[in-house]
């Protein structure tokens, strides 16, 4: 099969590989799409993302697929040949790629899910490698797993009814965090971009509020709404400098959050501005248990057409082409989620 690899210089290729050897309680699919994720691809490709050094390289990228099941392990009774299958991965095999790395590997042709009913030590990602009902798009389908990213993240920051929250970056994530918490309930949603397009568009997401933070000051914004400050700031694009600035914008016992993987994992931290009481929570890994349980709601939402996943799509690029959609990625034309298909796989 053929994958994306980076190396340690930020260099893409594309490179003929073995296919991934799977086992008795493992199932093979072949990959359908893979959303792009200009979060964690991003920061791999650029040597940032927390934990992985130069000596891991070079890795196969990929985590957001969607693939069909043709080959099952003997043990396999959760999957059978034709299901499709949300975040199929490929492991590092040192027998089969050598010193070969894995950051998921969701970009190759195929991929490996684990069926958690099989028995036997069952990997975390398995509680989130469900099916994809007939009556979902499988294409659009990898868009799923960001949806369900998100809305575990809300659980697990304690977002909830009628809290006040000011969201930072108004991209497919911020837009999701908008719908999402507008859907749940969350009051007053105040969203700032430097994007006149993303500010409006966060409107239309359910924002009470949105301002484009290049011709106003935050922080003079959201209290002329609440006085006090809000209960959550969100920086939903992985700015540490939001976390300064911030401690501002917050009421007494008000939390800021950072979803994503910074760049850097250190700052000084000055909480001169703070109120006596506050929180700071880090949501840099989201849980495959928890994403697996977000999972329902997420199809009921799309079932009842309270979301519509091709609204938060913006760009489709063969595999052939997927340099170039890489090349997008980094001069920012990809303006929601872009998504790798993989044609031969839709027959």
């Amino acid at each position: 099969m053929r994958t994306l690899i980076v190396d340690e210089n930020g260099t893409l290729s594309v490179k003929e590989i073995p296919k991934p050897v799977y086992g008795d309680n493992q199932a093979l699919v072949k990959m359908i799409s893979c959303g792009i994720c200009n979060g964690t691809d991003a920061k791999l490709i650029h040597r940032t993302f927390k934990g992985i050094g130069a000596s891991e390289y070079p890795l196969m990228l990929g985590h957001e697929g969607v693939g069909r099941v043709v080959e099952t392990g003997k043990n396999v009774t959760g999957y059978k040949v034709g299901d499709i299958v949300l975040l199929p991965f490929v492991d590092a095999d040192e027998a089969q790629y050598g010193k070969l790395g894995s950051a998921w590997g969701a970009y190759g042709e195929y991929g490996v899910v684990t069926d958690r009913y099989a028995g036997g030590e069952v990997p975390e990602c398995a509680c989130a490698q469900t099916i994809v009902p007939e009556d979902i798009d499988p294409v659009d389908a990898a868009m799923i797993v960001t949806l369900r990213e998100v809305l575990s993240s809300i659980k697990r920051f304690g977002i909830r009814e009628n809290n006040s929250v000011a969201v930072f970056g108004c991209g497919p994530v911020g837009l999701t965090f908008i719908r999402f918490m507008s859907i749940l309930g969350v009051h007053p949603i105040i969203a700032f971009d430097i994007v006149d397009e993303k500010v409006n568009e966060a409107l239309e997401k359910g924002a009470d509020y949105a301002f484009n933070s290049k011709n106003c000051d935050p922080g003079e914004e959201i209290r002329k709404i609440c006085r006090e400050g809000v209960e959550f700031v969100l920086d939903a694009v992985g700015m540490l400098s939001l976390i300064n600035q911030a401690m501002g914008f917050i009421c007494d016992q008000g939390k800021i959050c950072c979803y994503g993987i910074a760049p850097e994992c250190h700052m000084d931290i000055d909480w001169t501005k703070a109120p006596y009481n506050w929180q700071l929570q880090f949501q840099q890994f989201p849980s495959k248990a928890e994403e697996g349980e977000a999972n329902a709601q997420i199809l009921s939402w799309i079932r009842s057409g309270i979301i519509n996943l091709k609204d938060y799509i913006s760009d489709y690029f063969d595999f052939e082409d997927i340099l170039e959609a890489f090349e997008r990625l980094e001069e920012r034309k990809i303006s929601k989620k872009g998504i790798i298909v993989y044609k031969n796989s839709l027959d």
